[in-house]
């Protein structure tokens, strides 16, 4: 599996583009046949799971504090994290009116008592989740600074403990982190873009001893696939078991910019009814007929010929490959996990979450 760069280094996207547009005609065509059918093998289940839990109505009445900022679309899809959370098991709703979670934190077997949100930014997502569902220790994890956090908001609830960790999530190691030793806890994440999930992954799955904190579940919105890395991605082993090799991955982490991007991603008409689980043979077979023309000389060409949404479909793809990866990843490491669509792709393309914890009847 030859590659024209160093192992460790970054592949930039301008190296990511350089290794599409170097291709031959041929050996692209290949390319997009092996991701139709990696594609229509193995991203069959991805089922739609919009929900707006019961637990967070103070967020979506807007009983807030009013000092917080309110962002609908935001608020659509932090709900919907914490209500696949609360789906699963992982979350317990708590009775309205009761100090939250407080009788429940006895029992450490089956509740969590505490969160540790990776690229926490601002933290709403976190803080929407202490208010509905009383978690009662915070761990921010967020390399950068920021201005108008939820901390202050938080730092007000009684008995929270609130940890805002200035660290890149590649140093972070849980185990070193003595408050939470032998806690349950969920991980969640909606703003980690590439390479920052698998790292995020790594981190949840790290080590494990008797004083390691307990992973109950995890709820991580991925993003950004245009910016995934070789050398952190979760899972080689799948991609290399598919037939890829590494330049193959970052030239699909390439097409995964064609979803999203103000050309042609979420502004197509249609683009958020289409079925990219199971295409259309009959049009999989022109489109493969109008990209096989024998008059394009480059992939150049072959690429400006191809109708927008036939790109946009094709990132999309991409994305959910990679996605599979990391959640097979996740399963091998011993949780029940998922794909879903959080989501609809009217509020944002940007729409998958991976979803795990442990099996129990209300995750079938």
């Amino acid at each position: 599996m030859g590659s024209s760069c160093c192992p460790d280094s970054v592949v930039t996207s301008e190296m990511k583009r350089n290794l599409l547009y170097s291709m031959s005609v041929s050996k692209f065509h290949q390319l997009i046949k092996k991701i139709e059918s990696v594609h229509g093998g193995i991203c069959k289940d991805i089922e739609d799971s919009y929900l707006s839990p019961e637990a967070c109505n103070i967020w979506f009445t807007k009983e807030i504090d009013r000092k917080l900022p309110f962002q609908e679309k935001h608020v659509l899809q932090q709900g919907s994290i914490l209500g696949n959370l609360e789906k699963i098991g992982a979350l317990k709703r708590c009775n309205k009116n009761v100090e939250c979670c407080e009788s429940n934190l006895d029992n450490k077997d089956e509740n969590v008592s505490a969160v540790v949100e990776f690229g926490a930014g601002r933290g709403y997502l976190t803080q929407m989740l202490a208010d509905c569902y009383g978690v009662k220790k915070v761990y921010l994890v967020e390399r950068k600074s920021y201005k108008l956090k939820a901390d202050r908001s938080l730092r007000q609830k009684e008995n929270l403990v609130l940890e805002r960790m200035r660290i890149d999530i590649e140093d972070l190691n849980l185990n070193a982190v003595e408050s939470l030793h032998g806690v349950p806890y969920v991980a969640v994440g909606k703003h980690l873009c590439g390479p920052a999930t698998d790292l995020s992954l790594r981190c949840c799955f790290s080590r494990q001893d008797d004083e390691s904190p307990v992973l109950r579940g995890l709820a991580i919105a991925t993003c950004c696939h245009h910016l995934c890395q070789w050398k952190s991605y979760i899972n080689k082993e799948y991609i290399i078991s598919l037939g890829m090799s590494k330049d193959e991955f970052h030239t699909m982490t390439w097409f995964t910019s064609w979803a999203v991007d103000d050309d042609h991603g979420s502004k197509i008409p249609g683009v958020d009814d289409i079925d990219l689980q199971a295409s259309d043979s009959t049009k999989e077979e022109e489109q493969v007929k109008g990209v096989e023309d024998d008059s394009l000389r480059s992939v150049d060409e072959v690429v400006k010929k191809m109708k927008p949404m036939e790109r946009a479909v094709l990132g999309f793809k991409c994305k959910q490959i990679i996605d599979t990866g990391r959640m097979w990843w996740v399963k091998k490491h011993g949780l029940d996990s998922k794909l879903v669509k959080y989501i609809p792709a009217s509020v944002s393309p940007e729409n998958t979450l991976l979803i795990a914890g442990k099996s129990t009847p209300s995750s079938a």
